[in-house]
């Protein structure tokens, strides 16, 4: 990929949703706002998800739930040398004219 291709890759992703999780475990799902060239990224609306910490286990004990915390944060910088993971959270309303899906049986559509 071009310079000129990750420029216009960069500027598609401009207010969509990002889901950065980074090597603390943590996760942070904010809309896109701007990075720079240390990977450092700008979420506007961020809530940040935290799995606790894993319970110990003792015999006899089968099942154990495990619940996530979050916490509404706003504009935030994530510090690129953390990043572990960037995804795009896209929902079939934003994704038309992609991929085709299928509507009954041997019909196919184009969204």
């Amino acid at each position: 990929m071009d310079k000129s291709q990750a420029e216009d890759y960069l500027g598609s992703l401009l207010n969509k949703s990002l889901r950065i999780t980074t090597a603390d475990a943590r996760m942070f799902l904010g809309q896109f706002k701007c990075t720079d060239s240390d990977r450092n990224i700008i979420l506007a609306q961020t809530f940040e998800y935290r799995l606790p910490p894993r319970p110990k286990i003792s015999e006899g004990q089968h099942t154990v739930s495990l619940d996530i915390t979050s916490r509404y944060l706003g504009l935030v910088v994530v510090p690129g040398d953390y990043i572990t993971k960037i995804e795009v959270e896209e929902f079939i309303s934003q994704m038309r004219g992609q991929f085709p899906i299928e509507i009954g049986k041997g019909n196919s559509a184009v969204i």
